[in-house]
């Protein structure tokens, strides 16, 4: 763990930011080699996460907040939301396909570009509506093969949106107090808070909550390492640094990312519309992040 709330010098903000989206990519991988209930493994993956960061995690990195009551209040809203947007999104995929919530996840950049100029008045250029607009294409033709209409579908699409408007509401809750708390203490909050909120739902439901294997122990260790402290938890610290919409234009890449872990470790084949339209995200993201790199490396010189 760092120490402050800027990502380690050492490491490009744009590296991290892969190695964040390689990390939650891989879970997709690891849900797909388990029985275990999602809301379960959702639930333990952010509590297991919350004890080994306050390993690393001092009283002074605490005592640096410099929050009020409306901050605190901003992060309780946060960790709200991630816990919604596990739970819906998981529900969406009992109704609809992957591909199907595939599509409406790539809505988040857009969701939260939005949010982004109303609450911190970011302009964006044509340039950048315009690389965006590449990569949401490629995710699309992604899915065109998989994408089907009923009445199941539709409602796992509404809670697909739902989940997505979750994660973006938690995206620009982190960035809005991204600059008064450091990310360690910030991340043990609403992870906390959102496992809490997986473990009312797992309450209310009866779902068994210690009856598992030893392996489905290692496997909810594992998830709040690579997905979670690997994943979310460098979201969380670039918040500060990239901002939420780069961010949230990295997560498209995400799918993609499965695909081809899906092909090299467990054998899935890999479509002509998975590969033509993984190239046109790349290609899209790729623009994308070659010219925010270059006003980073601007900024920082």
């Amino acid at each position: 763990m760092v120490s402050s709330n800027k990502p380690p010098i050492l490491f490009h903000p744009f590296i991290l930011l892969f190695i964040s989206i390689l990390s939650v990519s891989i879970s997709s991988i690891m849900i797909k080699l388990s029985d275990t209930p999602t809301s379960v493994a959702g639930m333990y993956r952010l509590f297991i996460s919350v004890i080994i960061m306050l390993c690393f995690t001092s009283g002074k990195m605490a005592r640096s907040a410099e929050m009020n009551k409306k901050d605190w209040a901003i992060v309780v809203l946060s960790g709200l939301f991630l816990g919604l947007h596990f739970l819906f999104w998981m529900e969406s995929l009992v109704y609809t396909s992957v591909a199907s919530s595939m599509v409406i996840l790539s809505l988040q950049p857009l969701f939260v570009m939005m949010g982004s100029y109303f609450l911190f008045k970011e302009h964006v250029n044509l340039l950048t509506v315009f690389c965006l607009i590449v990569a949401l294409l490629g995710s699309i033709v992604i899915a065109w093969g998989d994408i089907w209409v009923s009445k199941d579908a539709l409602i796992g699409d509404a809670l697909s949106l739902i989940g997505t408007f979750c994660a973006s509401v938690y995206l620009l809750a982190g960035q809005k107090v991204s600059g008064k708390i450091n990310a360690n203490i910030y991340s043990i909050f609403v992870f906390f808070i959102g496992g809490t909120v997986m473990l009312v739902y797992n309450l209310i439901n009866n779902v068994s909550l210690i009856n598992y294997a030893s392996s489905d122990w290692i496997y909810f260790l594992l998830l709040a390492i690579i997905p979670t402290i690997f994943g979310q938890y460098i979201f969380n610290l670039l918040l500060k640094s990239i901002g939420a919409t780069t961010v949230s234009v990295g997560i498209i890449g995400e799918p993609v990312l499965a695909i081809v872990l899906a092909y090299l470790l467990l054998g899935e084949t890999m479509s002509l519309f998975q590969l033509l339209g993984g190239i046109i995200t790349l290609l899209g993201m790729g623009m994308y992040f070659w010219s925010k790199s270059l006003k980073y490396n601007i900024q920082n010189k």
